[in-house]
């Protein structure tokens, strides 16, 4: 099968990413095969090929919003049938044993393994999936637009619920790509009035067609105190304006799994009158099939921009220059690709 993998962490204008040849995996016991049609190209790849993330084994095929059709069920595996459209998210595993998994935070596990970080991911023909942690996908969702929800989707979800922002509340968000297109059309669904803070014309753009009430800068004054807010950007210089936008008893969600260094906070101006700054880590099941049900519900239209798989160097290169208007895709199945 095609894959592309990682050997050496470096810049994506470097090209990182190598095509090779390898064996199509087997699915272990409690395994599923998936034949790959797309899987999206998220933020978290980028950190993975650059090495914010420190590389967990070597020669990784990076890759965590993946939809495909099972083609192979392991000796257990009786959840899914071969034919069955599903995707497959960032955590690829958890322990199921400790303290935090068994209160059901299993976000936090212990023992956690992650899709295209720990194990091989998406960025190829086929890939292997605990069925547990596979998710089943409803009937109309197409492959591309279904992709951004597996990791965008459900991180932006999960960062939704942490602002605790009521109904009818001002919500703002800092940084406007994959999750933040998303979840402007949640909190629009929930009567949410938006502040949209970005640095790019496109991205700009986008949120004013999806309904944000304002629109500005990453560094713009708000012109309204927010009831909660998430930083979805990697820049922990962000952080200080944003908590300096909420209303008192504001909430601020960071959404990242990676952040630049955050500037030291001043404590009448950040954090008073019951300001709360908390982080978001990873994602539960529970909220992946929140997300979706939601999805459906809504309906979520994901904007997205297809490449080839052989191009998945040059995805990474336009996300990171800010070119991706929505959210990138690989479409790697055949029939897709046709």
């Amino acid at each position: 099968m095609r894959a592309m993998l990682v050997e050496t962490p470096r810049p994506a204008e470097e090209g990182p990413l190598r095509q090779v040849e390898r064996e199509v995996p087997e699915p272990g016991a409690d395994e599923v095969r998936v034949r790959v049609e797309v899987c999206g190209v998220c933020r978290t790849d980028l950190h993975v090929v650059e090495g914010d993330l420190e590389p967990r084994r070597p020669s990784v095929i990076p890759g965590h919003e993946i939809v495909g059709i099972v083609d192979a069920c392991g000796a257990e595996a009786r959840r899914f049938r071969e034919g069955d459209r599903v995707g497959v998210a960032w955590l690829h595993r958890a322990c199921g044993r400790c303290r935090f998994c068994q209160r059901g935070a299993e976000n936090l596990c212990l023992e956690p393994r992650f899709t295209g970080w720990e194990v091989d991911g998406g960025y190829a023909d086929y890939t292997v999936a605990p069925e547990a942690f596979v998710y089943p996908l409803p009937a109309g969702l197409a492959p591309r637009d279904a992709a951004p929800l597996l990791c965008a989707g459900i991180i932006g979800y999960r960062a939704y619920a942490q602002s605790r922002v009521a109904a009818g509340g001002r919500l703002g968000i800092f940084g406007f790509g994959g999750s933040a297109h998303i979840v402007i059309q949640i909190a629009r669904h929930f009567e949410n009035e938006v502040y949209v803070f970005s640095r790019g014309d496109r991205h700009r753009g986008l949120a004013r067609e999806l309904g944000a009430a304002w629109v500005g800068g990453s560094h713009d004054r708000s012109p309204a105190p927010l009831d909660a807010a998430i930083v979805f950007a990697p820049a922990g210089e962000i952080v200080p304006p944003a908590l300096e936008a909420l209303d008192r008893g504001g909430t601020l969600a960071v959404a990242g799994i990676h952040l630049s260094d955050v500037p030291s906070l001043h404590y009448q101006r950040h954090l008073f009158q019951e300001r709360v700054l908390r982080s978001v880590t990873a994602n539960t099941r529970k909220d992946g099939e929140e997300l979706l049900r939601l999805a459906e519900a809504i309906p979520i239209a994901t904007h997205v921009i297809p490449y080839p798989l052989e191009r998945a160097n040059d995805a990474l290169v336009d996300l990171k220059q800010g070119r991706i208007r929505g959210a990138a895709v690989l479409e790697i199945g055949e029939a897709i690709r046709q």
